[in-house]
């Protein structure tokens, strides 16, 4: 139909053009491309000029072509993503997609910051890398804003005139960018025009894996950061010391480390990789308690009670070998883990979680009297302790940590006001809850045991956490039981991680231990990136996250 319709134009387009040739020869004075015709005035009566002959028709126009339609693309939606972005401005337009020539580049004024950056999400988009000043059509340009342009880990990500630029005011928030952009590629298989602004709602979002009653192998450890990197988690915390094993090779005490056991080569490649996915290995050897694998090894260290039976994984603090001992770990390990933080540990030692420690434990009740006056306690012993191990790492400039049960109430020795509390348990005796520490002033870490402990196992009517619990019903206010505190408060939880714990370590394989935190671990980031409620609804979301595996 299309060739009949064009066929019939072409020859009505000659005849006009033969009736007009006749025309002109009977009358020269008019023209069928006549200058009233144009809406202009000249005074060329007929076809003259090159190649034309006086007298002859003039050349016949081509037929006007037929304007091609402009594309007209819908408002741009939201990228699909977990977390979830907090902002994102609509835009019309074609968004971006790889393309076999385009690269992701970094200008080279920033390119000793964003390099990794660069080359990691070109590996992961099938794309080349580059450093150039000079974007062309169809890349990627990473690139640093000026210092303080943002909150610290935040990012701009803006896709138009089929470029994509990515900034931000550190390498966290430039790297968080680049997650953004390949979960929408995974998703979507495009970026979506438009621009994302994000930030995190929180500074500490991350896991906490307890190694020493299991050991976990190098290449599982480095696959969860990994995971970790694109949920925007940055905190693997490492519980490598407990009453089972002792899992990191030491060269001050070879004495106490368990088989099979991480190597400072194995430490060196998880902190490096960590590091390019701007995650902080946060490093953890218990004390006073929890030290049973040390202990084996000294036994002479063993705290004892009045009838002189050992308690369990506890130190005696009254004899100095055992702070000598516990020290000497510290200073060996503190330049292993290059990042900023370390935790003390300081939970449920036994001379504690007893009726009456002075009677129970009389060397500790003396001890305490002779060094902090005749009012003090064993409490107070305790709260030394805990002091005398902060100094020994806060020389390192590391933020400095400690379990909620480390701290008492009370007593004549405070813990130091910098340590950081990590909030997990309402239950032990004389417990506090949370607004105990949220009064003082102390920043707190949620690690709430009713929705973030993965206890392997299940002992002690632990249930294995959902991410679907986490993301109806907890937020980081919720530090203990179901009961948030007051939203005044909420500057200062500085976030939280889930716990994995190996009471029981045996009861599944590392393969099933990674895909029971699975989403758990994605609830957790949406919640700590954005605590308000989501807009999607959990099975949207599982579904979402399902696809991003």
């Amino acid at each position: 139909m299309m060739r009949q319709s064009t066929k019939h134009r072409r020859g009505r387009a000659i005849a006009t053009a033969t009736v007009a040739a006749v025309v002109s020869l009977v009358l020269p004075g008019c023209s069928a491309g006549s200058d009233s015709a144009r809406g202009a005035e000249t005074p060329q009566a007929t076809g003259t000029g090159p190649g034309t002959t006086p007298g002859s028709p003039p050349p016949s126009a081509p037929p006007t072509p037929e304007p091609s339609p402009t594309p007209s693309y819908p408002l741009s939606t939201a990228p699909r993503t977990v977390p979830a972005v907090r902002e994102h401005a609509p835009a019309r337009g074609p968004g971006w997609k790889p393309a076999p020539a385009a690269r992701v580049v970094v200008p080279p004024a920033d390119a000793a910051a964003l390099s990794d950056e660069g080359r990691l999400l070109a590996g992961e988009l099938k794309m080349g890398f580059a450093q150039s000043a000079d974007p062309r059509p169809g890349d990627v340009e990473l690139a640093l804003g000026a210092k303080n342009s943002g909150a610290p880990e935040s990012y701009t990500l803006t896709v138009g005139d089929g470029r994509v630029r990515i900034t931000g005011p550190d390498e966290a928030g430039v790297f968080y960018g680049t997650r953004t952009l390949k979960q929408e590629i995974r998703t979507a298989g495009k970026a979506p025009e438009g621009t994302v602004r994000d930030a995190p709602a929180k500074p500490q979002r991350g896991l906490n894996l307890d190694i020493a009653r299991k050991n976990f192998t190098p290449d599982w450890i480095e696959d969860r950061l990994r995971e970790m990197g694109d949920l925007k988690l940055n905190q693997l915390g490492l519980h490598f010391s407990d009453d089972q094993a002792f899992r990191i090779e030491s060269t001050s005490h070879p004495e106490i480390v368990s088989t099979p056991h991480l190597t400072k080569a194995d430490v060196r490649r998880i902190t490096a990789l960590a590091a390019r996915l701007h995650i902080t290995v946060v490093p953890e050897i218990d004390s006073p308690g929890h030290l049973g694998a040390v202990l084996r090894a000294h036994p002479d260290l063993q705290l004892r009670d009045v009838r002189g039976r050992p308690v369990k994984g506890a130190v005696d603090m009254a004899n100095p070998a055992s702070a000598k001992l516990v020290d000497e770990l510290l200073r060996e390990y503190i330049p292993l883990f290059p990042g900023g933080a370390w935790h003390l540990g300081a939970d449920e030692y036994q001379a504690l979680v007893v009726k009456d420690p002075q009677a129970s434990f009389p060397q500790l009740a003396a001890a305490a009297r002779q060094r902090y006056g005749p009012s003090a306690r064993v409490q107070d012993l305790a709260a030394g302790w805990l002091n005398d191990r902060a100094a020994v790492v806060r020389p390192s400039g590391k933020t400095l940590k400690a379990w909620n049960d480390g701290f008492f109430t009370g007593g004549v020795v405070p813990a130091a006001k910098d340590l950081q509390v990590e909030y997990w348990t309402g239950k032990e005796l004389g417990a506090r809850p949370p607004l105990a520490y949220l009064r003082e002033g102390r920043k707190v870490v949620n690690l709430n045991d009713e929705y973030l402990y993965y206890v392997l196992g299940q002992p002690n009517d632990f249930a294995y956490p959902t991410g679907r619990r986490i993301y109806e019903q907890w937020t980081p206010l919720v530090l203990r039981g179901t009961t948030p505190v007051p939203a005044s408060y909420d500057d200062q939880i500085l976030g939280g991680r889930l716990a994995v714990w190996a009471d029981l370590a045996g009861s599944q394989t590392q393969a099933q231990v990674a895909e029971g935190i699975r989403l758990p671990l994605a609830a957790l980031s949406q919640k700590l990136w954005d605590s308000r409620t989501p807009s999607l609804d959990w099975a949207a979301f599982r579904s979402l996250a399902d696809g991003l595996r």
